[in-house]
């Protein structure tokens, strides 16, 4: 198995190339005074990883043959198994509930750091815990550390930065993929990620990686554009594809996602590119994310009131069968609604011909209704049909648009 995402030397090329092409661009139009903000920046830069080893150093506990003698052993076997001949410092730190594990590099020596929380929710399943181990080692193995601030320009670039990212996290799952001696003990480590320190016991992966199918939309896909990692889902895809013999492509993306991410540079990063990246995200989302959202909710609360009417109107059905003819009132047909004033504002039956009208709560729609008229057939079988009563067909389910 190639321990390497297809994606991931390819783009490592063009970042190099980009970064080297904007260092050689700041040196040469500061003429020379980019190696001062550069010094400034290492100097920064070190007094930041300084503090956060020193607090790895002074809070986590050290992983070492006398302490905690069987994570030592898993770290060793790993870096033996992915042909590590260093391997790094290793700790173990309680992070209040929080279930990861990272890995950092200060002054030539290389850390990895476990969250004790995933290690006691896999307790029972320890192997598991070697998909987090070998994720981590993927990074020291693959020198990403190591090249991060040679790359450091690219890295801000819209699209080029998070898609590099994202394929070391998928190169890394390879590698957390390959430590471990079980084939299903890497989608563990990821149930644990996903449904936490209990319920991952009893987490459906066919299930959990069908979600998959639904993050190729427009928001989700742009929203995993400018994140630095795939969503969970898709890992969980393509981690089960390896265990069974298959190389999964992960769920292709919107289009129109590809143009929005192409105006906003690597979050996280900062810069006036960033804020600037970020205003202009504001407006588009209040120029089209709000009326779009509106109508989004107003299409999920006509789902709801359409699942009402489907009561209702089984109820009237149900008396109509017994009685010959339809009710006078819904509570003569034995039907009550349970939640009254969320997605309905009223629910009434013409006890003339039986049309049952389910009114909406939703503002922009009150006072209006969503009719079911039944027609009884030549078997005296009753049918309904769905329709609106001044309501848009647009924010209507299909069945109710005919």
């Amino acid at each position: 198995m190639n321990l390497i995402y297809k994606n991931e030397k390819t783009l490592f090329g063009i970042m190099l190339a980009a970064s080297l092409l904007i260092w050689a661009a700041l040196l040469i139009g500061t003429a020379g005074m980019a190696l001062v903000y550069l010094l400034l920046f290492f100097v920064s830069y070190c007094f930041a990883q300084s503090a956060l080893v020193s607090y790895i150093k002074g809070t986590a506990v050290q992983i070492t043959p006398a302490q905690f003698p069987d994570l030592h052993q898993r770290i060793e076997a790993c870096c033996q198994r992915l042909g590590l001949a260093q391997p790094p410092q290793a700790y173990l730190l309680q992070m209040g509930g929080a279930f990861n594990a990272f890995a950092t590099r200060f002054l030539g020596s290389n850390f990895i750091v476990l969250y004790s929380d995933v290690v006691d929710a896999l307790e029972e399943r320890p192997d598991a815990i070697n998909f987090y181990i070998g994720h981590e080692l993927g990074h020291i193995k693959r020198n990403h550390l190591r090249w991060s601030a040679l790359l450091a320009p690219a890295a801000v670039l819209p699209l080029l930065g998070a898609a590099y990212a994202r394929a070391r996290e998928y190169t890394c799952d390879r590698h957390g993929f390959h430590a471990c001696d079980d084939l299903k003990s890497a989608q563990v480590g990821l149930a644990a990620l996903a449904a936490g320190g209990k319920r991952w016991r009893q987490l459906s992966v066919s299930h959990y990686t069908a979600q998959a199918q639904h993050s190729g939309g427009f928001w989700m896909s742009f929203h995993e554009l400018v994140g630095d990692y795939p969503w969970l889902v898709k890992r969980m895809a393509v981690v089960r594809g390896l265990a069974h013999g298959n190389e999964i492509t992960p769920t292709g993306r919107h289009g129109l996602a590809y143009l929005l991410a192409l105006f906003v540079p690597r979050l996280g990063v900062g810069g006036v590119g960033s804020v600037l990246a970020l205003m202009v995200l504001a407006g588009v989302l209040a120029a089209v994310a709000v009326p779009a959202y509106g109508e989004y909710t107003a299409k999920a609360r006509m789902v709801q009131a359409v699942g009402v009417g489907h009561e209702a109107t089984a109820a009237v059905e149900r008396y109509f069968y017994a009685n010959g003819r339809g009710p006078a009132t819904l509570e003569q047909a034995g039907y009550a609604m349970d939640d009254p004033g969320h997605a309905v504002q009223d629910i009434t039956v013409d006890p003339g011909n039986g049309v049952v009208r389910v009114y909406p709560s939703d503002l922009n729609y009150r006072g209006k209704a969503i009719a079911f008229t039944p027609r009884v057939d030549e078997n005296k079988r009753v049918a309904w049909q769905c329709a609106g009563e001044e309501i848009p067909a647009k924010v209507l389910p299909a069945e109710c648009r005919d």
